[in-house]
């Protein structure tokens, strides 16, 4: 069982490595569900973290379906992660009407490569998961993160299952959003999935001890601003135990 961890920074790159965790996928802006990380994050993260790091291509908060300008934003972010040394990047298109964008997923293949793709949860959005399915493997992609088409992975089992039966080996399919060390083995198990993603987000106290509270940066009293979101190392080993 492969374990996959989002991290939102180079800290949390580090604290998911140190607590055994089997790949990296490197975000920024976890209150917009991930977005391209820096160059400085991307090459820092390379230097201190020996596992493979996914790097996440999502040029802006919002939709899935791309400008001209902003697809060439995505091919340039992927010539830098190429250059870092990046294992494989986190990315997804779609169409206006809901289906995968195949044309343009076939060129960041190509563009990508060696570096490998994975079809991130965007595919949740399209709108025919099976039909989204064959259009992603046409393309090259290695993988799909997917929580079936539901608010978590494991409302959506029954459809990870069916899906991971559908690829039939042509495409990992991997199970993500909500997934702890409760329900892990149970979706696992479920799904005969090979790969799992979690983030095991938590939220620890910064460094500052003068806090302002006339004042908050995000707009929003749910992400406070004085505390860091780190990946829980206990949560991780506890989950990384139930494969051992």
């Amino acid at each position: 069982m492969l374990v996959e961890v989002a991290v939102f920074s180079l800290e949390s790159a580090i604290t998911a490595y140190q607590a055994g965790a089997h790949r990296i996928e490197l975000c920024s802006a976890p209150a917009e569900g991930g977005l391209t990380p820096s160059a400085g994050t991307i090459r820092l993260t390379k230097k201190y973290v020996k596992i493979p790091i996914h790097v996440m291509i999502r040029p802006r908060e919002g939709d899935f379906c791309y400008s001209d300008k902003e697809f060439e934003t995505m091919l340039l972010d992927i010539a830098a992660a190429k250059i870092a040394g990046m294992d494989g990047i986190v990315t997804g298109i779609l169409n206006p009407d809901g289906r995968a964008d195949k044309k343009r997923m076939k060129i960041i293949v190509d563009s990508a490569f060696p570096m490998n793709v994975t079809f991130h949860r965007a595919f949740d959005m399209s709108n025919d998961m099976d039909e989204a399915l064959e259009a992603i493997i046409s393309t090259g992609c290695a993988r799909i993160l997917t929580s079936g088409g539901q608010r978590t992975a494991e409302l959506g089992i029954s459809k990870i299952a069916e899906l991971i039966l559908k690829a039939n080996n042509r495409i990992s399919i991997m199970p993500g959003s909500g997934i702890n060390a409760e329900n892990c083995k149970r979706i696992v198990d479920f799904t005969s999935s090979k790969e799992i993603h979690l983030s095991a987000r938590k939220f620890f106290p910064g460094k500052m001890e003068y806090k302002q509270a006339l004042v908050t940066m995000s707009g929003s009293v749910s992400i406070p601003d004085y505390e860091l979101q780190q990946p829980d190392k206990m949560e991780i080993s506890k989950l990384l135990s139930l494969f051992v």
